[in-house]
């Protein structure tokens, strides 16, 4: 019978498997019981990248969380074969607020390009950037002790213009610009140049604040002043504010979701002698001579005094 238009129908041919798919699917049966679990055909493969450190800040012995550091990481575990999800562990309380929205919109783009969930496992903290980071994920899981939240933006600095009077010390400094001294710790605070602070900060807490919005969308049940207030709390508060999932460690919630020969590999960053990146990851060499130690004194006090807000 021809269609409606007067042509003749067409008949679909059933695809033949080929010799070699055959070959293939019938050496996997036989060598299954052999082979490492991964390469099995059934087996349920969830890569999982571990996200520790301050974000944004290094030392040659504590490198921390940055983009150019995890980003072969990411395509390497989202460029994994089968995978039913990729799982982030994340122990961090923040720092740099570029580099966790440009970490969370790489793991959002590779998610929705790739068509894979993300699982957010948190450890001890996930505070502001780490938090955004979490944000990344389908879910969030939570050890019951865990510290969640902090959703605000912070800067800190010193006075000094006193001391250095006192020591007899003058201040000179030349500007072209009438603001590039702006918040100069060695010369008197300014009020205007504490509003323009303020206003950069306000700024970036708005992103934050329409990206936990948009993430955790109807989840989120805790009264906006409190939640979006900078405050942080353990995780069993922070699910009743909509802001994790559920408690439980990620072995235990992944082995529930998919069984209990989930493969689990970890991805890690690569790293050269002493933590240090190795050469050509995020443009930096093996050399101790390009960081003074003063430079590396002052990243980790600044280091030990983000963890230290947290209690850890």
């Amino acid at each position: 019978m021809s269609d409606p238009n007067g042509t003749a129908p067409t008949k679909s041919t059933p695809t033949k498997p080929t010799p070699l798919r055959g070959i293939l699917a019938g050496g996997q049966r036989l060598l299954g019981p052999v082979l490492p679990r991964r390469w099995r055909a059934d087996a349920a493969i969830v890569p999982v990248i571990r996200l520790t450190g301050v974000i944004g800040f290094a030392s040659p012995l504590r490198p921390g969380i940055t983009l150019a550091g995890f980003a072969r990481a990411l395509d390497r575990a989202f460029g994994i074969a089968r995978i039913k999800a990729v799982a982030l562990l994340i122990n961090s309380p923040g720092g740099s607020a570029a580099q966790s929205h440009l970490i969370f919109r790489r793991i959002r783009q590779l998610a929705e390009e790739k068509n894979v969930p993300v699982i957010a496992a948190v450890e001890d903290v996930a505070a502001s950037g780490g938090y955004m980071i979490a944000c990344a994920a389908d879910e969030i899981v939570c050890d019951p002790t865990s510290i969640v939240g902090s959703i605000g933006v912070i800067g800190a600095s010193f006075g000094l213009q006193e001391a250095i009077r006192k020591l007899g010390i003058e201040r000179r400094i030349y500007t072209a610009g009438d603001h590039k001294s702006m918040l100069d710790p060695f010369l008197p605070e300014k009020p205007e140049d504490v509003q323009r602070i303020k206003a950069i900060q306000e700024e970036i807490h708005r992103i934050f604040i329409d990206l936990v919005r948009t993430r955790r969308g109807e989840r989120l049940t805790g009264p906006e002043n409190t939640v979006f207030s900078g405050e942080y709390w353990t995780a069993p508060t922070a699910l009743g504010h909509g802001l994790v999932d559920r408690i439980g460690d990620l072995r235990s919630h992944l082995r529930e979701r998919y069984g209990d020969q989930v493969v689990t590999p970890l991805i890690a960053p690569e790293r050269g002698l002493f933590g240090r990146r190795t050469p050509g990851v995020g443009g930096e060499t093996f050399a101790w001579a390009d960081r003074s130690i003063v430079d590396d004194v002052v990243s980790a006090l600044e280091t030990r005094a983000i963890w230290a807000r947290y209690g850890l």
